[in-house]
C-alpha cells in the first residue's frame, strides 16, 4: 500500500515539481494538494504538464492530520501556523520554507521577527548527505534553501581547510526560484538578456550557509554571499573561493570531496578543471561540483550546480520524504539530468 502524503502549496513551483516527482513514485501518493488561493481550480490550469480533472485541494488540518506526512511548500508564515499542529498530532512534516531552519536567535535575526515555537528550532536539516541519520525518524524536516544546497554540498567538506574572513560565494538562479509570484521585475522584458545580484550583502540564505557550516566544528567566519537572477527558468550555480588555512595542502582538495561523497547517490565529483553546468542536473536531484587551487591568489575555488527546484527544492523534499517514511532514499528520484 502507497504512503498518502500531502502537498501544501501545490500551486507553487516547488510544490508542483513535487506533485509531478510523486506522480510517478511507486510507493507514495499524493493525497492531498492543497492551495489556499487556487483550491477549487484544476491542477493542470496552472500546470499543463500535470493534465488531468485533478483540482487543488482546501487547507484542511484534519485531512493533513490524517496522513502519512505532509509537505509544506509555503511561505514561512504559513508554515510557522501549520507545522506545529501538525507535529504536535505525531504527523511527520518537511518543510520547504525557512521556518525552521535557524535557531530562534538567528531566525530573529535574519527575518526580523520573533520565531512563535522556538522548542522546534532548529529541526532536523534535510541535507541528508550530512544528517541522514537524523532524518529517519524525524517528526520536522528544515528543507535547505536552493543557495545553502549547492553551497554546502560544495564548501562542507573542505570547512576545516579554508582561513576563515575568507569565504566569498557568488550564486546565480533561475528566475522560478524567485517563485510564481507575478511581479514586475520577473516580467519576460525585464529578465529576458540580463543578469542582476540582489539581496546582498544581508539576503536571509547567508545565515543558513553561515550555522551550518560553523557547526561543522570548523568555522570559516562570515561569509560575503551575493546571490544573482538569471534569464534561465531553472538551475543554480555557486562558485565560492576563500584562502586556504596555513599549512593546508591545496592537492588534497579534490581529495576530501571523494572521500565525503563517494556513496553518495546525487553528487558528482567532476575532474579538475571539468565545471560543472545547471544544464547537465536539469530536471534532477543531483549535484554536480569541483574544486581547484589558484596558485597566483593562493585561493580555492569551488563550483556547484543544481537544479534549484529539484535538490534545490522538490527533489530533496522527496529524498527526506524516502527516508523518514523507510523507502529506499532514491526511490523516484535520479541525479541524471534532461539534456540538451
Amino acid at each position: 500500500m502507497a504512503h498518502r502524503i500531502g502537498i501544501v502549496g501545490a500551486s507553487g513551483y516547488g510544490g508542483a515539481e513535487l506533485l509531478r516527482l510523486v506522480a510517478g513514485h511507486p510507493a507514495i501518493e499524493a493525497a492531498v494538494v492543497a492551495a489556499h488561493s487556487a483550491a477549487g481550480e484544476p491542477v493542470a490550469s496552472l500546470y499543463p504538464n500535470l493534465a488531468g480533472t485533478r483540482l487543488f485541494d482546501e487547507v484542511d488540518l484534519d485531512a493533513l492530520g490524517a496522513l502519512d506526512a505532509v509537505v509544506l511548500a509555503t511561505p514561512h508564515a504559513a508554515a510557522l501556523d501549520l507545522a506545529p499542529a501538525l507535529v504536535a498530532g505525531g504527523t511527520p512534516v518537511v518543510d520547504l520554507s525557512a521556518a525552521f531552519r535557524l535557531t530562534a536567535e538567528r531566525f530573529a535575526t535574519w527575518y526580523g521577527e520573533q520565531h512563535p515555537a522556538p522548542e522546534l528550532t532548529p529541526a532536523v536539516y534535510g541535507l541528508p548527505e550530512f544528517h541522514r541519520s537524523e532524518v529517519v525518524g524525524a517528526t520536522l524536516v528544515a528543507n535547505p534553501g536552493c543557495y545553502p544546497t549547492a553551497t554546502l554540498l560544495a564548501l562542507r567538506p573542505l570547512a576545516g581547510m579554508l582561513e576563515p574572513g575568507t569565504l566569498v560565494v557568488d550564486a546565480m538562479s533561475g528566475t522560478s526560484g524567485a517563485g510564481r509570484g507575478a511581479r514586475d521585475a520577473l516580467h519576460f522584458a525585464h529578465v529576458h538578456g540580463a543578469v542582476t545580484a540582489y539581496g546582498a550583502p544581508t539576503h536571509r540564505h547567508t545565515g543558513e550557509v553561515e550555522q551550518h557550516l560553523a557547526s561543522t566544528g570548523n568555522d570559516p567566519g562570515p561569509v560575503q554571499f551575493t546571490p544573482h537572477l538569471v534569464p534561465i527558468a531553472r538551475g543554480l550555480l555557486a562558485t565560492a573561493s576563500a584562502r586556504l588555512r596555513p599549512g593546508t595542502d591545496p592537492a588534497t582538495l579534490l581529495d576530501a570531496l571523494h572521500e565525503a561523497y563517494q556513496d553518495e547517490p546525487f553528487v558528482t565529483v567532476l575532474p579538475s578543471g571539468t565545471w560543472p553546468t545547471t544544464k547537465a542536473v536539469h530536471g534532477s536531484n543531483g549535484c554536480q561540483l569541483t574544486a581547484v587551487h589558484d596558485p597566483r591568489t593562493d585561493r580555492i575555488v569551488l563550483s556547484s550546480a543544481i537544479d534549484n527546484l529539484g535538490k534545490g527544492a522538490a527533489g530533496q523534499a522527496l529524498q527526506n520524504l524516502n527516508l523518514m517514511l523507510g523507502l529506499p532514499e532514491s526511490t523516484g528520484l535520479t541525479s541524471i539530468g534532461t539534456y540538451p
